[in-house]
């Protein structure tokens, strides 16, 4: 059993990893892949935009409701508790390839930057948004964050370590540097599509919520400390979004 769910963990880590490659071009229209964000199946302007809705709003509700601590203990009674998070990280990824299947790109342009100076910041921003999702989730723990570390010390018969908070680089300056880069990621563009503007607005609004929803469990989780913290750093952008700290 052991050697099943570890088995399954790097399966999922597997696919999460390719997913999450494939994201990069699928955003930033990459000429190296055949389908992103503007480049695909072709659907009338109402049809591409519910459709594209709708599998934005299906990746908001998989990635939120699944990370509750409700869903949690009802689901862990079905998948084992060291296969979890491989679970909830795998069922993601799947959300994301639906997305990319079935996404309608949608013509017609909000902004285009002709100046190759400005252009070339946006297309460094692109990529600097991603260096900082990725490096964020080293900052807190890769592996833990996407259910190996769980499997590898149920194989030996561990468990880990009761989480402790902690404030590593990136976190001393904004509370969610992992969906900050995702902003700057789905923003930064020199081309700005209709259907590319539905796809950040739309994750930045999913975004917007699970930061919401995500606070409330950490709350429950380290309680004041959370609290003191939320008051002194600020949410996406530095000194931005703080929170007065409730009275004890």
């Amino acid at each position: 059993m052991r050697v099943l769910v570890l088995g399954f963990s790097v399966v999922a880590y597997a696919i999460f990893f390719l997913t999450f490659l494939y994201l990069i071009p699928f955003v930033g229209d990459l000429p190296f892949v055949s389908v992103t964000v503007d480049r695909g199946p072709e659907a009338s302007v109402g049809v591409a935009v519910a459709i594209d809705l709708a599998l934005i709003a299906l990746f908001g509700f998989q990635h939120s409701a699944m990370a509750r601590q409700g869903f949690k203990k009802a689901w862990t009674r079905i998948v084992p508790w060291p296969a979890e998070r491989s679970a909830y990280v795998l069922f993601a990824s799947l959300a994301l390839i639906l997305l990319f299947a079935l996404w309608r790109p949608i013509a017609g342009t909000v902004w285009s930057v002709e100046n190759p100076l400005l252009a070339n910041l946006l297309l460094a921003l692109f990529a600097l948004g991603w260096i900082v999702v990725l490096l964020s989730t080293f900052l807190i723990n890769h592996f833990e964050l996407f259910g190996l570390q769980q499997a590898w010390l149920h194989m030996g018969g561990r468990q880990a370590a009761p989480p402790h908070f902690r404030q590593p680089f990136f976190y001393k300056l904004v509370r969610h540097p992992l969906y900050l880069g995702f902003f700057i990621a789905f923003w930064a563009t020199p081309v700005m599509s209709y259907g590319h503007l539905l796809l950040a607005g739309g994750m930045s609004l999913f975004m917007l919520i699970a930061i919401q929803l995500e606070e409330r469990d950490l709350i429950s989780l380290f309680g004041r400390d959370y609290e003191i913290y939320r008051a002194r750093v600020g949410m996406l952008i530095p000194g931005i979004g703080r929170r007065p700290v409730p009275p004890a």
